[in-house]
């Protein structure tokens, strides 16, 4: 996975909803980040849905494909987290999260019932959120004298690369995500510049 080039992923969050004998479950996609940015979701969807008997999830994080977390949130083993997370992959989508809130609704549904319910209201979900192809980027510091600032914002817009974070004095450093396939030229661009300093973040 990680020797591609663009990725695929959601941009804004979607939600859907699928009953089943009773129960209600409500499914929650969200782009994320970081771990840090899916715990704050999970926050808000459980002060939410406070009366809700459990809230599963699964995401998937980063292109490597091994940044992942699934969680059956007091359901049987297996069959919450796992068929939400199986439905991010069918779709090959990175940096989401799915949060799915179940109602109990009095009748048992049973292991297949219940892989059948999660796996169904995410599916509902990620088809009314936009799937969309994102560049993979590497991450890396540009140190330059101010001078140097026109220059150097022109090539960064050129290649379509991120502008992570910037500190703009008499010397200033910009984050930037540059794109994994124009990697070369950008570089090459920039180490043709006076006084500019160009190092892979760690």
């Amino acid at each position: 996975m990680s020797d591609k080039d663009f990725y695929l992923t959601i941009d804004k969050p979607g939600t859907a909803e699928y009953k089943d004998r009773g129960s209600k479950f409500i499914a929650y996609a969200y782009p994320i980040e970081s771990a840090e940015d899916f715990k704050n979701h999970l926050q808000k969807i459980k002060k939410e849905h406070a009366k809700a008997e459990h809230h599963c999830f699964a995401y998937r994080i980063g292109t490597d494909g091994n940044t992942f977390r699934v969680n059956d949130d007091g359901e049987p083993s297996g069959s919450a987290g796992k068929p939400i997370l199986g439905q991010l992959d069918s779709k090959e989508v990175t940096n989401a999260a799915v949060i799915v809130v179940r109602y109990f609704g009095g009748a048992l549904l049973g292991v297949p019932g219940l892989i059948n319910s999660y796996k169904t209201v995410t599916a509902l979900a990620l088809q009314v959120t936009p799937i969309v192809q994102k560049q993979v980027e590497i991450t890396y510091t540009i140190q330059f004298d101010y001078t140097r600032m026109n220059e150097i914002m022109m090539v960064l817009k050129q290649y379509n690369c991120t502008i992570i974070s910037q500190e703009l004095q008499l010397f200033c450093v910009i984050k930037t995500g540059v794109p994994k396939n124009r990697t070369r030229e950008v570089l090459y661009q920039l180490k043709e510049l006076q006084s500019v300093d160009v190092q892979k973040a760690v």
